[in-house]
């Protein structure tokens, strides 16, 4: 049961990104892609769900500050994922060095251990 406990606050977070960026995806779709009511349809779903991510952010049972480091980790490996099947882009060279300091970094702010 213990182990159940530690996935806990990474399926909030797998979660709460996933929820996200679809929302934004929406918004950027429904911004660019649509009119009418579709638009106003899908910017309100994308709405919806970016209301949903902050629920879901905040449900997380780590402190607030250890759950950002983690949380933008999380964040840029579910953006590249989206990213890919919403808008068929692959990441560059750049956006993956780039995702590797902010994952690296993400992870020390979230696990390194003070004295």
């Amino acid at each position: 049961m213990r182990v159940l406990g530690s996935f806990a606050p990474v399926l909030f977070l797998l979660i709460a990104t996933s929820v996200e960026v679809s929302g934004d995806a929406l918004i950027r779709k429904s911004l660019f892609d649509h009119t009418g009511l579709a638009r106003i349809g899908l910017f309100a779903a994308g709405a919806a769900l970016l209301a949903g991510y902050g629920t879901f952010l905040n449900l997380a049972p780590l402190e607030f500050g250890k759950v950002v480091g983690l949380y933008i980790a999380t964040l840029f490996i579910v953006w590249q994922i989206i990213t890919f099947f919403a808008f068929r882009t692959l990441p560059t060279v750049p956006v993956m060095l780039g995702g590797t300091l902010i994952v690296a970094g993400g992870l020390i702010v979230s696990f390194w251990k003070s004295a």
